[in-house]
């Protein structure tokens, strides 16, 4: 015990006492830590800045007192926010008499007007530090206030008064706030304001409060000539959110024009407004807003929002008796939408200075309650709507289960040497290029085929019949095929998301079916299955159609083939006038000798082959007739044969 209290350690505690002890006051601990207030010294910091005065003067306007804000940004990085509200009280403060309320607020951390819930019903400033924060790190801070038609000014140097509250004299067609300020270059490692991002910033907070006007001023020295910033501009939105999805997704194919959009009252006091669409090919994204700040991680009230479109989503596909929209999850539907989210309410709580996050715990039911029954009727009031959002939150569900079961499949298999379908009977050569595989219909066609290959760049692989159409069957049944599993094992590449053209292990893919009815659906059903899993095979190239005949002539020593009942008579000209020619139709691959299935189709000197592309500009066509042809909806189906039935006897339709 003696070594432990006495000794050496003693003579340590010795020299640690009470002057060791260092106390900041006032503003220095911002100034010693920035990254505790604002998040850091960078760019993003820089910026956070203005957002905070800017805030606060949204906070005016939201509250109803002001109309207008001005933010400028001048030269050598001098920033002015100024707005028509109540202006900062300067009476004096009744817990620091010696002091005017402003010197308070821009001087004292976790001071301001926002706490009570008096002097304003929703702010986006409730920690009460924002300007305080900003003038800690600013070289210079000025302000002027004009109340009761008195303009007041005081100047600040790094967070301490340079002047005292001085009286400038009467003004009439003045109220309201200004605060102009300069970062402190000794603290941001770059204090230079980007145009465009003050810009976009404030253009954001005039979509979020419909009834405020944001009048914008740029140094025009300040703005790059590619920089598509203007130097002044007046931003108001009469249309709130739906505005600001309009403008964000202009220009991008939407799955429905039709937005769901909206504006209702919280239980707990405030409001919420909202408006998403879903796009086609385009990336979403997920804007949300408490009091007008930005949360860019999200938090309670986005929470309240996905649970709301998803369980509406799931009752809605419970409706219509479509069992396969209870495996969507919130991902799935979300993954596609375009969405802004912004909730007022009152006292909200957040993750952090920064504000990223909102944590108020009652935000997610009452966001939740407030938009449910709304969707709901959307959802019933627009069927087609309805049912085409559905139909894309369940493929990309079952894409999802997709991926997991291929990860899956892929752990299981990472340690073991590769294994391929049973049936496979594949070439010897090692090297993709120059290496065929072909797919056959049946095991008699197969047992053909392997006969008349070449072993050394030629695989075959049988399947059995009409294989699964995956435009219409669910991620389920499409695991569960052992056809299309064995067709992926033999291919080697993956499919969705999990497609690797590296990893293709043949140079052509050919399909190879009977030459008659049975034998061209059983390709269109192959075909649909590379296009719609595996399309970037396709518009590589590597998909082929091979040729078989359906009959052979023979007479006077000559033998010819005929693929289809067109050729047969024009191959019958080949023959001399008398001669007696006999003509024999295959039933299919497996009747056909080997020896001709090689001579006929497979010999790559004396075969024709038919390459399946897809070209850019018909993209949408192709993808319009497979989903009527193969896709899941009948009426589809019936609509085109309709228009079609006056052709479908007499020529193929092209697609």
């Amino acid at each position: 015990m003696n070594d432990l209290f006495g000794g050496t350690a003693g003579k340590a505690e010795a020299g640690y006492t009470a002057k060791d002890i260092e106390v900041l006051e006032g503003l220095e601990p911002v100034r010693r830590r920035p990254g505790m207030y604002i998040g850091g010294t960078d760019e993003n910091a820089l910026h956070h800045l203005v957002a905070e005065i800017l805030d606060n003067a949204m906070d005016e306007a939201v509250a109803g007192h002001a109309t207008f804000i001005e933010l400028t940004l001048g030269k050598d990085d001098w920033v002015t926010v100024r707005d028509n509200g109540r202006g900062i009280p300067v009476d004096p403060h009744p817990k620091f008499k010696d002091k005017s309320a402003l010197e308070v607020i821009l001087t004292t951390l976790h001071s301001g007007g926002k706490f009570g819930g008096k002097a304003y019903d929703t702010s986006g400033g409730l920690h009460g530090v924002g300007a305080s924060v900003v003038n800690a790190l600013s070289e210079t801070l000025e302000v002027e206030v004009a109340r009761d038609r008195t303009l007041y000014a005081m100047s600040f140097a790094r967070g301490k008064p340079t002047s005292k509250l001085l009286t400038k004299g009467t003004v009439n067609n003045r109220r309201g706030t200004e605060v102009r300020f300069r970062p402190d270059r000794t603290i941001f490692k770059d204090c230079h304001f980007r145009p465009n991002r003050l810009f976009r910033m404030a253009r954001s907070k005039a979509y979020l409060f419909r009834g405020v006007e944001i009048r914008w001023r740029c140094d025009p020295s300040l703005i790059a000539k590619d920089d598509p910033t203007p130097v002044e501009a007046t931003l108001h939105f009469p249309g709130g959110l739906a505005d600001f999805l309009a403008a964000a997704t202009e220009g991008k194919e939407q799955l429905t024009p039709r937005h769901f959009e909206g504006e209702a009252a919280l239980e707990g006091g405030g409001r919420v407004e909202w408006a998403v669409t879903w796009l086609i090919s385009s990336e979403g994204f997920l804007n949300a807003y408490c009091n007008t700040v930005p949360t860019p991680l999200g938090g309670t009230h986005e929470q309240g929002f996905r649970s709301a479109l998803l369980k509406g989503l799931r009752a809605y596909a419970e409706l219509v008796g479509n069992k396969r929209g209870a495996q969507v999850t919130g991902e799935d539907l979300m993954g596609g939408a375009a969405a802004m989210l912004s909730v007022f309410i009152r006292e909200p709580q957040f993750q952090g200075q920064t504000k990223d996050k909102l944590t108020t715990p009652e935000a997610a039911r009452w966001v939740e309650n407030a938009i449910r029954d709304r969707f709901d009727h959307w959802l019933t009031g627009d069927p087609e709507t309805a049912a085409n959002l559905l139909a894309f939150a369940i493929s990309r569900a079952e894409e999802r289960l997709a991926r997991r079961e291929q990860a899956t499949t892929a752990r299981k298999t990472a340690t073991r040497k590769l294994r391929l379908p049973g049936k496979l009977a594949d070439c010897s050569r090692e090297e993709r290029d120059g290496s065929e595989l072909f797919i056959v219909e049946g095991d008699s066609a197969g047992g053909s085929a392997k006969q008349a290959r070449d072993r050394e760049t030629q695989a075959v692989l049988p399947l059995r019949g009409k294989i699964l159409n995956v435009a219409s069957a669910t991620a389920e049944k499409m695991r569960a095929n052992q056809e299309l599993k064995d067709l992926i094992e033999a291919l080697g590449c993956g499919t969705g998301n999990a497609f690797s053209l590296e990893r293709l292990r043949y140079g052509r893919i050919i399909i190879m079916t009977d030459a008659d009815v049975d034998g061209a659906h059983i390709a269109a059903l192959l075909m649909t299955f590379f296009w719609r899993e595996l399309p970037e095979l396709v518009r590589k190239g590597h998909l082929f159609l091979a040729r078989p005949p359906l009959f052979r002539l023979s007479g006077a020593g000559l033998t010819v083939y005929a693929q289809d009942e067109a050729a047969l008579e024009r191959e019958r000209k080949r023959f001399k006038p008398g001669t007696k020619v006999e003509v024999s139709r295959f039933k299919g691959l497996g009747e056909m000798p080997p020896a001709t299935l090689r001579e006929t189709t497979m010999d790559p000197k004396r075969r024709t082959l038919l390459r399946v592309t897809m070209p850019p500009e018909q993209f949408a066509r192709t993808q319009d007739i497979v989903e009527a042809l193969m896709g899941r909806r009948p009426e589809l189906r019936f609509a085109f044969i309709q228009e079609n039935a006056a052709t479908l006897d007499a020529e193929a339709v092209d697609v």
